[in-house]
């Protein structure tokens, strides 16, 4: 369907400037979006307008009433012979064929100065000519397009192997996700936000345009050719959800996912997590070492949720470990990352049954001040980082700097070295394997482990 060329020529040049954004197979499928959401609804007769109704037919199940009325408003305040996100009051029949296309152009194609006066208008509380908007007003909006953003991925069938409903609380970590982004923003003095600091936001945070993209090609069900939806979720396999209640939530599934390294693409494996192995640290190492590298989740007694990522395979040795690309996190009450200062390299340290050194899982500062330590009985740890950790810049991440631990879970997050030599046909393990801490235990009561050398052999593996 071609555009409606009956108004003024100004308009037709900027609408079909705007299209060379596409590709020639995709300005089809562009032009076509207005009549296709029309048709959905049995809106034709209408015939030059889209409807408030028109656009909650076709986002209503992926995103809130808030967030649709967010996005007629913007497209309303479009105009098509000037540019995107102009505010004014939305006319009584809706929004043209024009002014949706430029909408789509700048959301999908647009640089981060043509976007940033649609997140002003998207922002607003109701229609106007405000120029600017509060830091409050854009946090709203963003909590609206996250929540979006999570609905289709559950919809859409990519949420990859984790169970949303087994999970942290999904408002939550929408709410930390948004304050985490907004954060970035840099108000004026008087503390509002024009539609210039959006833009330098809208450049700085890349979330922001590719939530909104998700948001404009799914609800509005734009399907372009060569551009597959992003991964925003990690795969994860072979977790025992029915017994799990995991510390993670998607939203900061969304966030953490994309600080590892480039190359961590494997599967995210739950190897340890005191819901299912109970209180032993022992146990714990056990799933630590020989998996790769790992993100450690720790929740202490006062409800602060924070963490640590090894990009190594832990090993019990008395000397630090690991590289700068690890990094400590917190994921509540507030959402942050804080990656390797330079100052020194105390990035992962694993001790256990030692006299002379610290026994226990610690990652950046230095031994008895680490900015995160787990200690070898399991039940305590430390945050001692004031006024920062020297390794990570961290504050102190737990409610208290000495805390008392309430549940960790360890997760594998990238691809299981190989087997070293002579582990190839290791299949079958004796419960004496799995559980060190049985093993030490019979042998400190002085009974023989018969079983030991007195095995089954086992069976040739595929």
């Amino acid at each position: 369907m071609k555009l409606d060329r009956t108004m003024g020529n100004s308009d037709s040049v900027l609408v079909q400037k705007r299209l060379t954004r596409f590709r020639p197979e995709e300005r089809p499928v562009v032009e076509g979006v207005f009549d296709r959401l029309q048709a959905a609804t049995g809106e034709t007769a209408a015939g030059k307008t889209l409807t408030l109704k028109t656009l909650q037919s076709s986002m209503g199940g992926l995103a809130s009433e808030s967030m649709i009325r967010r996005v007629y408003r913007c497209l309303c305040s479009v105009d098509p012979g000037l540019a995107a996100g102009k505010a004014s009051a939305p006319p009584v029949c809706g929004a043209g064929r024009e002014q949706l296309v430029v909408f789509l152009a700048d959301t999908l194609r647009g640089t981060a100065e043509e976007r940033a006066p649609l997140i002003v208008a998207m922002s607003q509380s109701g229609a106007g000519e405000a120029a600017v908007v509060s830091h409050e007003q854009v946090a709203e909006f963003l909590q609206d397009l996250i929540a979006a953003v999570v609905q289709i991925l559950a919809h859409r069938g990519r949420i990859r192997g984790w169970k949303p409903e087994r999970m942290g609380d999904c408002a939550q970590g929408v709410n930390l996700l948004a304050e985490l982004l907004c954060s970035e923003l840099r108000p004026s003095d008087e503390g509002v936000c024009d539609v210039s600091c959006v833009e330098d936001w809208v450049f700085r945070v890349p979330q922001v345009s590719l939530y909104l993209e998700m948001l404009v090609v799914e609800g509005l069900n734009v399907s372009l050719a060569g551009r597959p939806a992003p991964t925003l979720l990690p795969p994860c396999r072979d977790t025992p959800w029915k017994e799990l209640r995991c510390l993670l939530d998607l939203p900061t599934l969304m966030f953490l996912a994309p600080q590892l390294p480039d190359n961590y693409a494997a599967p995210w494996r739950l190897v340890f997590s005191t819901q299912l192995h109970g209180e032993s640290f022992t146990r714990m190492v056990a799933g630590l070492t020989k998996c790769g590298p790992t993100l450690l989740l720790i929740k202490d007694t006062k409800g602060h949720v924070f963490g640590g990522f090894a990009s190594h395979a832990w090993e019990v040795k008395p000397q630090f470990q690991g590289d700068s690309r690890c990094f400590l996190f917190t994921v509540f009450p507030r959402l942050r990352v804080f990656t390797a200062t330079g100052y020194n390299d105390h990035f992962m340290y694993l001790n256990q049954n030692q006299q002379t050194m610290p026994n226990g899982l610690g990652m950046g500062g230095q031994h008895h001040y680490f900015g995160l330590w787990l200690d070898s009985d399991f039940g305590r740890g430390h945050s001692r980082a004031k006024p920062k950790c020297t390794t990570y810049g961290s504050p102190q991440l737990s409610a208290d700097d000495d805390f008392t631990l309430d549940s960790v879970e360890v997760w594998a997050v990238g691809k299981p070295p190989e087997p070293e030599e002579g582990e190839e046909g290791k299949g079958k393990r004796s419960v004496l394997d799995a559980d060190p801490e049985v093993q030490a235990m019979m042998e400190m009561t002085g009974k023989t482990l018969h079983s030991q050398g007195l095995r089954e052999p086992e069976e040739n593996q595929e």
